[in-house]
């Protein structure tokens, strides 16, 4: 989309900028000519490296610090008494674990969108997650709460529900690069996801600040072409490499015999709680679809699962394997 005309520009307020979405998203704003404003963590003292370093900071986007945690540094140090249009969160917790989920998706969520009212914002779009369908962990549970809070609020909503990005499925590149086996859960046909790069999305959330269309709406999102289990991922990897496929099949119930064991330690030792939840984490990727749910076949439907553009997974591999993207994976790492 070309740059907007200036009557159509908007004053947007953006919370979790830092991470890979957010840092697409906001440079996809500003491209179009908003006027846009991320509220993010201060640095340390004296220190060059963190997530407000890490933020590209293109024209027209303005940096401002605090803690999104606390309603009074996002009035004070955010919205600082002016007026705003749009509310844009790529926010998510780090973890997933119950205390992170709650403070984060839920509780910070609903602080930033009651100091964003007052500022005068009409329209929030909202990154959420498309496993939240089948709701079975907290972070799911905090999520579908918020957006429940969202939609009775008052404001008109986007909330957009990807599938599976490029970065979480990114993990097992340099270990085929080293000759290693790719690892699948089951047959590795367990699953199957529509993935979607950075830019693409961060587009597609650009697109719901202005377009009435993906107003008011809950909106399933994926990227270009058919939905690829986990093996065909392996395939395409491979094939990129020039090398035979080769699989090391690793057996569901073996998640489940690590959840119960920490589950059960998870009595006496609250670190090893939050390790089962992670582990919970784990097998809800292991063996559903991250596409959309449909309730009367009582399965995944990837034919329902809109597409949105052109940049697919085996591109993404392509230009990892070329030395031109970093695989640095962060809290999306796996294996």
């Amino acid at each position: 989309m070309t740059a907007i005309a200036d009557e159509r520009r908007k004053r947007i307020f953006v919370v979790g900028a830092t991470g890979t979405i957010g840092k697409a998203t906001v440079r996809e704003l500003a491209r179009r000519g908003h006027h846009v404003t991320c509220f993010v963590r201060a640095r340390p003292a004296q220190s060059h490296s963190g997530p407000a370093s890490d933020l590209e900071n293109p024209k027209g986007v303005q940096l401002r610090y605090g803690d999104v945690t606390k309603p009074a540094s996002l009035a004070e140090n955010g919205f600082r008494g002016e007026r705003f249009d749009v509310l844009l969160s790529c926010m998510a917790s780090r973890s997933g674990d119950p205390e992170d989920s709650w403070r984060i998706d839920y509780q910070a969520h609903v602080d930033v969108l009651a100091v964003a009212r007052a500022a005068g914002v009409t329209h929030m779009v909202l990154l959420s997650a498309i496993c939240v369908q089948k709701p079975l962990l907290a972070f799911q549970h905090a999520k579908l709460a918020f957006e429940k809070a969202l939609i009775e609020s008052g404001i008109s909503y986007s909330i957009v529900r990807p599938t599976a990005f490029f970065k979480s499925l990114s993990g097992q590149v340099e270990r085929v690069q080293t000759g290693k086996p790719f690892l699948v859960f089951g047959n590795g046909e367990l699953t199957a996801c529509k993935p979607i790069s950075n830019d693409d999305l961060g587009s597609y959330l650009a697109d719901c600040v202005l377009d009435n269309r993906l107003h008011n709406r809950i909106l399933p999102i994926g990227g270009p072409g058919t939905a690829i289990t986990p093996r065909q991922q392996g395939e395409i990897l491979f094939s990129l490499l020039g090398r035979t496929p080769r699989f090391r099949h690793v057996p569901v119930r073996m998640l489940d015999v690590v959840i119960g064991a920490l589950a059960l330690a998870g009595r006496f030792v609250p670190t090893a709680a939050k390790k089962s939840e992670l582990a919970r984490i784990g097998r809800y990727y292991a063996t559903e679809s991250m596409l959309v749910w449909n309730p009367v076949t009582n399965a995944y439907d990837a034919a329902d699962t809109p597409s949105t553009g052109k940049q697919t997974l085996e591109d993404h591999y392509r230009k990892i394997i070329a030395g031109e993207l970093a695989t640095d994976l962060g809290d999306h790492s796996v294996f």
